[in-house]
């Protein structure tokens, strides 16, 4: 299942609450969508001003939940399909409608998905090729969540806490794979808020891939058990796609690091045309 839903091509973050049966989305990106606005932070904030019955519910509506994020799971604000219907009514925007159609057509997949596990998967790939990947590109990164799923099964399984402690882990992965973490790493490309693996070519996903499928095998044969123990098994992982990098490198005199964000050339293109205008 991808956490990652897409409105006319625009990301929408969202959270699957398991015990309740729905979708919870942050707020900030469907404000993002609906508005266009370059700060919707201070949009939300000027919103709740202007609506007072919207601010003294908001509590009631917007909980605080986990998302995931390119560096670990962060808190952020988020509604489910009511709360964002009640916050729509405070936003002036031609996307209303079709926003309100949306929304009923994902919760309606959500539930295709859970009696079919393979449409999550489906969706997933066309979720890259809407942004214009090619389809080796999206073989690859699909084989890269796999394994990442398996090392999270793997964590939990010994006693590894979510959120932050997956985050320091996957951390020191990609510090001995790459020599960066991942924050430094999206430095190195110019992100932000996007996805590092998204923005990754063929061989920085493979060696990201090998990191992480090194760490499940030695998890696997060693059953590290808590934080402290798989931390260290962490850095052995890493450490085993970081001499394949440098081995590579030795060959052919070039980084596998790239400054460059990994979109086919015709999306970056009509981007730069744009801003042109």
């Amino acid at each position: 299942m991808s956490n990652i839903k897409l409105f006319e091509s625009r990301q929408i973050r969202s959270v699957w609450n398991e015990e309740e049966q729905k979708w919870y989305f942050v707020v900030e990106d469907v404000v993002a969508v609906l508005t266009d606005s370059a700060d919707p932070k201070q949009y939300i904030k000027r919103m709740r001003q202007r609506d007072p019955e919207l601010a003294k519910g908001w509590v009631q509506i917007v909980p605080t939940l986990w998302v995931d994020t390119e560096g670990g799971k962060q808190k952020m604000n988020c509604a489910d399909a009511k709360g964002l219907l009640r916050i729509i009514q405070s936003i002036p925007s031609p996307k209303a409608e079709p926003f309100k159609l949306w929304l009923a057509q994902v919760g309606s997949e959500r539930l295709d998905e859970i009696e079919n596990p393979e449409l999550a998967t489906q969706r997933t790939r066309e979720l890259y090729k809407l942004k214009g990947y090619p389809d080796d590109w999206i073989e690859k990164r699909m084989r890269s969540i796999a394994i990442r799923e398996e090392l999270t099964g793997e964590w939990k399984n010994r006693e590894v806490k979510e959120q932050k402690e997956y985050a320091i882990l996957t951390a020191e992965i990609s510090k001995a794979t790459f020599g960066l973490t991942p924050s430094q790493y999206k430095k190195v490309k110019g992100l932000k808020s996007q996805n590092l693996r998204d923005h990754m070519n063929d061989l920085e996903l493979i060696f990201s891939m090998l990191g992480e499928a090194s760490t499940t095998a030695i998890v696997k044969a060693q059953n590290p058990k808590g934080f402290v123990q798989n931390q260290k098994v962490a850095k052995q992982g890493g450490a085993v796609a970081g001499k394949a990098r440098k081995d590579l490198e030795a060959k052919t005199g070039k980084k596998v690091v790239s400054p460059e964000n990994y979109l086919p050339e015709p999306v970056k293109n009509k981007r730069l045309k744009k801003g042109k205008k």
